[in-house]
């Protein structure tokens, strides 16, 4: 079993990809949709405000910039 990239165009399929089959040999093919750039764009629109009301943002912030604060590593003695 073998997996190619493929282009539909005009009612053919065609690979985009070298196949190493011989002519005339009959084959299965299972069609996957690969996501184009527009359909991803709008999944990220649609998870956008997700959190709004969850957490308050500027508490994070602060809680954030605070922790940078905190030092671990052990003082250096020279």
């Amino acid at each position: 079993m073998k997996t190619i990239r493929a282009r539909f165009s005009k009612g053919v399929i065609k690979p985009l990809e070298k196949v190493d089959i011989e002519e005339g040999k009959e084959i299965s093919i299972t069609i996957i949709e690969m996501p184009t750039l527009s359909t991803k764009k709008d999944a990220w629109e649609a998870t956008a405000g997700g959190w709004k009301g969850l957490i308050d943002a500027e508490e994070l912030k602060r809680n954030i910039y605070n922790d940078r604060l905190i030092f671990t590593r052990p003082e250096v003695k020279l």
